[in-house]
C-alpha cells in the first residue's frame, strides 16, 4: 500500500486518474494534475516545501522529487517524464521535458519547454536549461538542439506511453478520480 501522509496539516491532493503504485510515498504539500503517475518505490516529499505537477507527468521507479526548507520548492509542467532513479529537487521544470534516468537536477534551475536532460546529468544549482534543448554530462551543458522529431518521438511519446502504462495497473491503484483508497 503507497505510504500516502500528511505533513503539518497539508496532505497530498491528485487529480483525476491518477496512478501511485503501491510502494510509493508521498507526503506533505504535494498538488498534482489529471494522468500522473508514481511509480515503484518513487518518493515526494512536500514536507518542507510544496511540490506542484500538471498534467500527464510520471515519476519513475525509484526517482525523488524534494525542495529546499523554506527556499525552493519543486514546480513541475505538464507532459514532463523524470526518468528512473533521478533526482529532481528544489527546481522548476516546465511544460514538455524529459529528465533522464539518474539525472539530478538541483535547486534554483529552470527547465525550459521541449528539453531533455540526458541520462546521468547533473544540472547544477541555479543552471537556466534553454528552451528546446539537450543539456548532458558533469557538470551538465548545452550539447545540441532538440529536433522536432525528438519532441515527438521522445518526449511525448514517453509522456504518453506512461499514461497507458498506468491503465495496466488501476486495480492496485492506491488513488482514483482524485481520492486515496479510492
Amino acid at each position: 500500500m503507497a505510504l500516502i501522509l500528511p505533513v503539518n496539516g497539508k496532505e497530498p491532493q491528485f487529480g483525476d486518474r491518477c496512478f501511485v503504485a503501491p510502494n510509493a510515498t508521498i507526503v506533505g504539500d504535494v498538488v498534482m494534475g489529471e494522468e500522473c503517475s508514481i511509480w515503484f518505490n518513487a518518493v515526494i516529499r512536500g514536507d518542507v516545501h510544496y511540490i506542484k505537477m500538471g498534467n500527464r507527468v510520471n515519476v519513475q521507479d525509484g526517482a525523488t522529487i524534494h525542495c529546499t526548507y523554506q527556499k525552493n520548492p519543486t514546480e513541475i509542467g505538464s507532459n514532463v517524464s523524470i526518468g528512473h532513479n533521478a533526482i529532481v529537487h528544489g527546481c522548476t521544470v516546465h511544460d514538455n521535458v524529459l529528465i533522464g534516468m539518474g539525472a539530478i537536477v538541483m535547486d534554483r534551475c529552470v527547465i525550459h519547454t521541449n528539453a531533455i536532460i540526458a541520462a546521468g546529468a547533473v544540472v547544477l544549482e541555479g543552471t537556466v536549461v534553454e528552451a528546446g534543448t539537450i543539456y548532458a554530462g558533469v557538470p551538465a551543458k548545452k550539447i545540441k538542439d532538440v529536433s522536432e522529431e525528438l519532441i515527438h518521438g521522445e518526449i511525448d511519446r514517453i509522456a504518453h506511453n506512461y499514461v497507458k502504462y498506468a491503465g495496466w495497473f488501476e486495480q492496485y491503484n492506491e488513488v482514483k478520480d482524485g481520492k486515496q483508497g479510492g
